[in-house]
């Protein structure tokens, strides 16, 4: 599922749904010309990886790292209000169909093919469907903004492609990759840290019981996972360095073929991992590679224009920073 958390890390504006009385008061992160950000607003975006700090983090470095997170956050938030601005003052705008062939991308991407199970996956993360596809129809208009504004900037030659692969191949060469299973034991974006510590309990008691001499894995998986990939007995296939999020890429590339993993913590609770195979990877011609590379290339240059793009609209307007 590492497709879809990192889609909903980039896309998710927190709308929030404080009461009345919360919004009254909710305290002032920042202004941008008259749009208020709350302090709430920063708090729920930042959410997910301030859970992952709690839980893993060593605690003498928990305040400066949660710091860091709400900075970048609220950073975030104030480039997003700025270019809401940018896309009202132009008058762009999107269709309903755009929004939905947006959704049933990420479905395909994801091998979700029931809505019911997508609803259930954005509700792990504290949103509904129709919240979701408000998000995603701000995410499109930007999208155009940026097309205007940033397209036109970003460039890749022949000559940034063989560099890039070059690269490749210098560590692929020197790569695996596994093939793995999983087990998950969910955990509420909104839980309490009790709630956390009795899912990591049962984790481990499933670890446990993984680790029997004789135990199927796949078996128990269908049997105790609460991810979408239980039917398949927790089949994550074969993956390489830079595809699953660190905490468990680490864990599956330091593991050998046959060991089972201590609990792991991601977004979506604590995962059982199992190594079934590792295996040399065979390197990919750069024909086969081109697309992939103009594609990450395109990316990255993408992402630095759009930060310079940011500070410039910053520096035209009243930005107040109160967190």
């Amino acid at each position: 599922m590492k497709n879809l958390v990192a889609f909903l890390a980039a896309v998710m504006l927190f709308t929030g749904g404080a009461s009345a009385r919360a919004e009254l008061v909710d305290k002032v992160a920042a202004v941008v010309n008259r749009d208020v950000i709350p302090l709430s607003e920063v708090q729920q975006r930042a959410a997910p990886e301030l859970q992952r700090v709690n839980s893993e983090i060593d605690p003498h470095k928990r305040a400066e790292a949660r710091a860091q997170l709400m900075k970048t956050a609220l950073d975030t938030l104030i480039g997003e209000k700025l270019m809401e601005a940018e896309v009202a003052q132009l008058g762009i705008t999107t269709t309903e169909a755009e929004v939905d062939e947006l959704v049933q991308d990420v479905l395909k991407q994801n091998n979700v093919s029931d809505i019911t199970q997508f609803e259930q996956l954005l509700k792990n993360e504290g949103f509904t469907l129709a919240s979701y596809k408000d998000m995603l129809r701000k995410r499109v208009v930007r999208d155009k903004l940026l097309r205007m504004k940033v397209g036109p900037k970003v460039k890749v030659t022949e000559e940034d492609l063989k560099a890039a692969y070059t690269q490749y191949t210098r560590l692929e060469s020197e790569d695996v990759e596994v093939h793995a299973r999983h087990i998950l034991v969910q955990v509420d974006a909104k839980a309490t840290p009790e709630q956390v510590a009795a899912a990591k309990q049962k984790a481990e008691g499933i670890a446990q019981e993984a680790r029997r001499p004789g135990m199927d894995f796949a078996a128990l998986a269908r049997a105790r996972s609460e991810g979408p990939s239980a039917a398949d007995g927790g089949d994550l296939g074969y993956f390489k360095r830079g595809v699953m999020v660190p905490a468990f890429e680490k864990a599956a590339f330091n593991l050998k073929e046959g060991e089972v993993s201590e609990p792991i913590r991601t977004n979506f609770g604590w995962h059982i991992l199992k190594v079934e195979e590792r295996r040399n990877v065979a390197v990919t011609s750069y024909e086969e590679m081109k697309p992939k590379l103009e594609a990450k290339l395109l990316n990255e240059k993408t992402e630095k224009f759009l930060d310079q793009y940011v500070q410039e609209l910053r520096s035209k307007a009243n930005v107040e920073v109160k967190m």
